[in-house]
């Protein structure tokens, strides 16, 4: 049965423009100067370069009220004013930066160097031509160079690479071959790539030797025979599989870890692009008083473009408007709508940044003026949003992927939250300050007789730290520390 009813809904929605603002908040500052680019590709409207304010002093004033129009109706007016920032210099255009900032002449000068590097896998197939392959072959091995992880390894099954080759170069193969080619692969240089595991990169290196010792005949037998007991360091058992003493032990065992586990690593041309870090934030230190102040040397500063701006003063003028030229001045009120929203919603995503920043410096004080992390204070994303008085979602947005450079390093935002942890006297430390005290601890014990997770507890608990084993052993896991039994030495 159809019938009818009202029904009253209270909804909230995000304007497009609210969207793309906070899409501009999560940007980093590397990112942000490719999505201004963009925005002055597709908006004609919007253009490079500082203000001339003695050309906007000729400029004539335009009136507040809207245009006349004839014979149309009054939702094409136009106020061209709204699209000028009034002031008491006369007409001046929508600006990025303060007006009282005094620009830098050599600003246009400055670039940020960017090292051109060739990536570690074009390097491997470079070598390809030292090597005896035909065409078949040597479409094999770039296969198998492209499936190599950022290790150098080859994480893939050898039947998964045959039916990629069958399917996408049209070669037909069986595991016989590709291990035939993936051989030849592992003799490129940095030994041990194209290896399947850990075992047999460093049985690729100890081969690769050219003048082999005692030691690393040693070696190979543990490595080959003895790989499990190696790993988990049961010396005992490997002086009497090899007969040998625990000082020629130690010998061998020098000899295996100065093996690269990760042959990748060798070549600092890799694909990650994580070894350039643009800091988004400078703070600085002038005898306590800190700054902070914002990279703003890729963000180039935006105006709405003069042209513009003229097409509707003769649009003003004109007597008998046709409806082409009504079309058109439509069209011009939307790009320099747009440009005025985007140059307000880049103005607006540096004033979040900043508040956001001087909150974080201001309730990390201490650590910005000595460096030393125990003084961190336990913050979480709700203190600085309380501070700042933006929401919690915005504080997350603008925090993440962002990085400050200081006197002591270039950190990211998130390093300076953590959680707080409770004393015996009842104060709140930051988890900062017990992975240090933790850090600390396994670094000065006996590495013959490491601590157990158990024992640094009662350690930490003698400090006054009341935490747990299971959180002791979370600590020690991202401090990238294995379990006492692998922190073993000889």
């Amino acid at each position: 049965m159809l019938n009818q009813k009202l029904q009253q809904k209270l909804l909230q929605k995000l304007s497009p423009q609210q969207i793309q603002l906070l899409k501009l908040l999560q940007l980093p500052t590397i990112q942000l100067e490719q999505r201004i680019k963009e925005e002055l590709e597709i908006n004609p409207a919007l253009e490079e370069g500082t203000e001339d304010f003695e050309a906007n002093e000729q400029v004539s004033e335009i009136s507040d009220q809207s245009l006349e129009t004839d014979n149309t109706n009054s939702e094409d007016d136009i106020d061209i004013t709204e699209f000028y920032n009034e002031d008491d210099e006369g007409v001046a255009d929508y600006k990025t930066r303060d007006p009282n900032e005094v620009p830098d002449p050599d600003d246009s000068k400055k670039t940020i160097p960017v090292a051109a590097q060739r990536s570690f896998h074009q390097l491997l197939e470079e070598q390809l031509g030292l090597l005896y392959l035909d065409e078949r072959e040597k479409t094999i091995a770039l296969h198998i160079i492209g499936s190599l992880d950022d290790d150098g390894y080859l994480r893939r099954d050898l039947a998964a690479i045959e039916d990629d080759l069958a399917f996408s170069q049209n070669v037909i193969c069986d595991t016989d071959d590709i291990n035939k080619v993936l051989l030849d692969v592992q003799q490129l240089e940095p030994a041990g790539v194209g290896a399947r595991s850990l075992q047999e990169c460093l049985l690729i290196q100890l081969k690769r030797k050219e003048k082999p010792s005692e030691n690393t005949q040693f070696a190979l037998e543990i490595v080959e025979n003895h790989f499990n007991t190696f790993a988990k360091r049961h010396y005992e058992k490997l002086e009497k599989a090899l007969n040998i003493s625990e000082e020629k032990l130690k010998d061998v065992l020098e000899e295996i870890t100065r093996l690269n586990p990760r042959p990748a690593n060798a070549i600092e041309t890799k694909d990650s692009g994580g070894h350039y870090i643009l800091p988004d934030f400078f703070v600085h230190n002038n005898d306590g008083e800190l700054s902070v102040t914002l990279n703003r040397q890729n963000s180039p500063e935006l105006k709405i473009n003069s042209s513009f701006r003229d097409m509707l003063s003769e649009y003003k003028n004109a007597k008998n408007r046709t409806k082409s030229q009504q079309e058109t001045v439509q069209f011009i009120k939307q790009k320099i709508e747009s440009a005025k929203w985007f140059i307000d919603a880049i103005q607006q995503r540096q004033n979040t940044l900043l508040a956001t920043m001087n909150a974080i410096v201001h309730f990390q004080y201490e650590y910005f003026t000595t460096g030393d992390e125990a003084k961190l204070k336990p913050m979480i994303l709700k203190d600085i949003a309380q501070t700042t008085e933006l929401d919690i979602s915005t504080i997350s947005r603008v925090t993440s992927n962002k990085f400050v450079q200081t006197e002591f390093g270039t950190f990211s935002l998130k390093y300076f939250f953590s959680e707080a942890l409770t004393t015996d006297t009842g104060d709140e430390v930051s988890t900062y300050e017990v992975k240090k005290h933790l850090k600390d601890l396994i670094d000065k014990e006996s590495k013959s007789t490491p601590i157990s997770d158990q024992e640094l507890t009662d350690l930490l608990n003698a400090l006054g730290y009341n935490i747990a084993r299971r959180t002791v052993a979370k600590y020690r896991e991202a401090l990238n520390f294995p379990v006492a039994r692998l922190r073993k030495e000889l």
